[in-house]
């Protein structure tokens, strides 16, 4: 087969349509969709963007869970010169309002478990000229199917290029209202070229592979996961929302061999009834990410998976993976474990003081990527594009160092750095200690108001089912494991540990609380 043409999108689709079109792109709920289909397919929801009205750079809205349809209408958009703004679909009316209104969308998709929710919004929309109910009270994709029907399936033929704007992502607005991260064709290319370029496959996709896509399309791990699958031509397997009795039944039957996935959602998958190496037998390489691997989870995945592991280190700035930790590093035991990986191929990292001034290694301080995946820029928030665009670089939410060999160790986000009494205290140390306490399934450590020392350490802890634990204990497990001044003075227990879908830890939310509470 002839090396895939990577200048856009739509080329990529042409491509496989042409050279293996009866190979399955998309399996969702047990249907199929093959690449000569999803290639017909969006060209029509390419023209049909087209006749209504959609130009270049017009913004079309996606409220729903994933499925074909819903990567069908990615495709349309890149094919005609739209850009795709995908909605969480678990925020409230107030939030979509947010998003909707921000990024002008001209035209909204929405399936029928969140008309109701439109409903509330779309009255006040002032670009909003279309919603499109994807169901139309039919089978799944009913209306969808009708909006595009009697459109030509032939290509449009448009200027696009690599830096083209194709999807417009929004933060999780951990820290203010949510930004829209417009990123072009080339974020799905870069990464993936310059592993090739150099021979190297820390995480690569293959066209036979069989990827399962865990995490929501509205994030760029589930977008970018899906994209790199389709553009090596593989079979992609969405599942509409992460449960791991389904993955597990997908793997078996399906015969999975890589994914992108969560630590927490790992723990799931191996603690679902009777799996053991069988289960898992055609896994050949597992991507991770989003949150710390307990060292005890990641010996148990080694052992019972008995395929490659690699960590992922990435935000929706970076548009794809920024450092990794390949396969060679998983080795039980091994210090490197503790990191975040070293930059890919074709990226670079550095870390830089309060000044702006380079760190030498060992020295924390805030990260700092140049990647050619990058965001083209923060939607309209052109002081904000700048703040985190600094000659080429990326200042990264994420404060950590790099050893003598490039190695990244991630200590905490910037803003979420605790200090005591002059002292910085990163809440990740402090929490991976606490989560190795046998009676505790999550934790959060936030910085509360102290009168004395300026802050002080509060544990939000939610303990597992059946176990039992007091402040005092936890307080004695951590004596010797991390310095005296870091350990939580302060201990709540909660249900759950707030995570938003990415398994990134929402720890406004706890900050929020406390000050509603004091």
């Amino acid at each position: 087969m002839t090396r895939t043409p990577t200048l856009t999108l739509g080329d990529v689709a042409a491509h496989h349509a042409a050279q293996r079109p009866d190979h399955t792109a998309i399996h969702c709920q047990g249907r199929r969709m093959s690449y000569g289909e999803l290639h017909r397919e969006s060209n029509r929801t390419a023209h049909a963007l087209r006749a209504h009205r959609a130009t270049a750079g017009s913004r079309i809205g996606y409220l729903g869970r994933e499925s074909e349809h819903y990567y069908t209408l990615a495709l349309g958009c890149a094919k005609s010169e739209s850009v795709l703004v995908p909605v969480n679909w678990r925020l409230t009316a107030t939030e979509v309002d947010h998003i909707l209104r921000d990024s002008g969308v001209e035209i909204l998709f929405v399936e029928d478990e969140f008309m109701s929710t439109a409903a509330d919004v779309v009255p006040q929309l002032p670009k909003l000229r279309t919603v499109v109910r994807l169901d139309d009270g039919g089978a799944p994709g009913d209306g969808f199917r009708t909006w595009q029907a009697g459109h030509p399936d032939d290509d449009l033929v448009l200027r696009s290029d690599r830096n083209t704007p194709v999807i417009q992502l929004y933060t999780s607005g951990t820290s203010g209202l949510p930004k829209g991260v417009v990123l072009g064709h080339r974020t799905f290319f870069a990464f993936t070229e310059e592993m090739r370029r150099l021979g190297e496959a820390w995480i690569d996709w293959r066209p036979d592979d069989v990827s399962l896509i865990s995490f929501p399309g509205f994030h760029t791990a589930g977008m970018g996961w899906f994209m790199h699958g389709f553009t090596a031509g593989a079979t992609n397997v969405i599942m509409r929302i992460f449960v791991s009795e389904e993955a597990v039944r997908l793997i078996r039957e399906l015969g999975v061999t890589t994914t992108f996935i969560a630590p927490a959602m790992l723990q799931m998958l191996l603690d679902e009834p009777g799996v053991d190496r069988e289960t898992f037998r055609t896994l050949r390489k597992v991507a991770y990410g989003a949150a710390p691997i307990p060292t005890a989870l990641l010996e148990r995945c080694l052992d019972v998976m008995g395929c490659e592991f690699a960590q992922i280190y990435a935000s929706t700035e970076t548009g794809s993976v920024a450092a990794c930790l390949p396969p060679a590093d998983h080795k039980p035991g091994s210090s490197l474990l503790a990191s975040a990986g070293r930059a890919c191929p074709g990226n670079e990292l550095k870390i830089i003081d309060r000044d702006g001034r380079p760190l030498p290694a060992g020295e924390i301080g805030q990260v700092c990527v140049r990647t050619p995946t990058s965001l083209l820029e923060y939607w309209q928030l052109p002081q904000a594009t700048q703040e985190l665009m600094v000659d080429g670089w990326l200042l990264m939410g994420d404060a950590g160092y790099l050893d003598e060999d490039g190695y990244l160790y991630l200590c905490d986000r910037v803003n979420d750095t605790i200090i005591v009494a002059g002292q910085n205290i990163y809440p990740a140390e402090v929490e991976k200690a606490l989560a190795e306490h046998p009676a505790v399934a999550d934790v959060a450590v936030i910085g509360v108001p102290d009168e004395r020392w300026g802050e002080a350490v509060q544990a939000c802890v939610a303990l597992r089912p059946g176990r039992e634990a007091t402040p005092r204990e936890l307080m004695i497990s951590l004596r010797g494991r991390v310095a005296d001044f870091k350990i939580p003075t302060r201990y709540i227990f909660i249900d759950h540990v707030p995570r938003n879908p990415s398994g990134k830890l929402l720890r406004r939310q706890l900050r929020d609380g406390y000050q509603q509470q004091a």
